[in-house]
């Protein structure tokens, strides 16, 4: 039986960079988005191309009811979860200065980027400690919390962005020390600029910065490059490292003189 993995966010952007590599790797995918399911037939069809099966649950992860949807729908399609990527997020609405933020903007980007992460976290935890691992199976469980260097770096116009991501680092650390002894691993990824749909608006920008060596590598990361880094945590290379942050920037965080 083919591990399984639910990656939030998962049909595009830094998410398809994760299932790709989870599919090459031949894990089943209950992936979940908010576009609707003729908007994913591409990505889908990519991933198909391996020998696994690839799910796509729609759902919004700030909302309880989907949240438990989403774990109901994925355990009776495949019968086990083995790993949780949290990778789903926004970025705050308008960019809007600190002064002028909104609560309405802070709520939505906290359910989706951290109160969501966080309890769904819970329904498959809950899952994984109620359902053990049997002995022989070779995967070990894992969950991944997909942060952002926004959560070091500071943008005075994406705050509530910048306390969400950096949040998970905690939760993370949390998850980490409860289920250690249920033998389920918890770790944070933390990429750096990434080319994607959200950076898609300031290309421009992180060109002329990278050329000036805001990174260390002189490129953009690529999703593939985190997906990579999952691939690695999620399939036992990294096996002594629960709770730890793998950071996929370049070297970005990274101080010289």
């Amino acid at each position: 039986m083919r591990p399984v993995a639910i990656i939030t966010g998962g049909a595009r952007g830094i998410g398809l960079g994760i299932a790709r590599q989870l599919a090459q790797a031949g894990w089943d995918l209950a992936l979940n988005g908010m576009r609707q399911p003729d908007d994913v037939l591409q990505p889908l069809e990519e991933l198909r191309c391996h020998p696994v099966t690839v799910e796509y649950f729609r759902g919004d992860i700030s909302s309880a009811a989907d949240r438990q949807q989403l774990v109901t729908r994925t355990l009776e399609r495949f019968g086990r979860i083995d790993s949780l990527v949290n990778n789903a997020g926004i970025t705050s609405p308008g960019r809007k200065d600190l002064l002028d933020a909104t609560e309405e903007s802070f709520d939505q980007v906290m359910g989706v980027n951290l109160k969501g992460p966080f309890f769904l976290t819970q329904l498959v935890a809950r899952e994984m400690v109620a359902r053990p691992a049997a002995a022989d199976d070779p995967v070990r469980r894992s969950i991944i919390f997909v942060s952002s260097i926004s959560g070091e770096f500071v943008s005075t116009n994406r705050g509530d962005y910048c306390l969400s991501k950096s949040a998970l680092g905690m939760a993370t650390r949390l998850w980490a020390a409860r289920l250690a002894l249920h033998e389920i691993d918890v770790f944070e990824v933390s990429p750096g600029v990434i080319r994607s749909d959200m950076t898609a608006a300031v290309t421009e920008k992180y060109d002329h910065l990278i050329a000036d060596g805001l990174t260390l590598q002189r490129r953009w990361g690529e999703s593939e490059d985190v997906g990579k880094a999952v691939r690695a945590l999620v399939t036992g290379q990294i096996p002594y490292a629960t709770g730890q942050v793998l950071r996929i920037d370049g070297g970005m965080t990274i101080r010289t003189m």
